[in-house]
């Protein structure tokens, strides 16, 4: 099992990133799928739910702005992050927690918003 993320980088206020989570070891599509992120001197915090049934869900502080999404064929999940503002600044994990209860992550993409 293996989820790896990409596509952070440095971005100005009010631009977009679209992270990508590939997965490997399991097909994404029979499980809820997360994004976490975690600043610096916080704690890590869940962003974005798809659900094994495609339904999604947003922590409040990014509603409207990010969209969870999955691409069965890639077995890839996406998030695409607009409108990113200072506070959105952290590393983005990919998170699963499999039949066998456990839980798994990957190494994290940095996400920098800078005036």
């Amino acid at each position: 099992v293996q989820l790896v993320e990409s596509g952070g980088g440095l971005v100005r206020p009010g631009g977009s990133l679209r992270l990508s989570c590939a997965v490997s070891g399991f097909s994404a599509h029979g499980y809820n799928m997360r994004w976490y992120r975690q600043a610096p001197g916080k704690e890590r915090e869940l962003v974005a739910t798809i659900y094994y049934y495609d339904t999604t869900d947003y922590v409040d502080s990014v509603r409207g702005r990010f969209t969870i999404s999955r691409d069965v064929a890639q077995n890839t999940i996406y998030l695409q992050m607009n409108s990113l503002k200072p506070e959105d600044t952290a590393v983005y994990y990919c998170h699963v927690v499999l039949q066998n209860l456990k839980h798994y992550w990957g190494p994290g993409t940095q996400v920098t918003v800078f005036p």
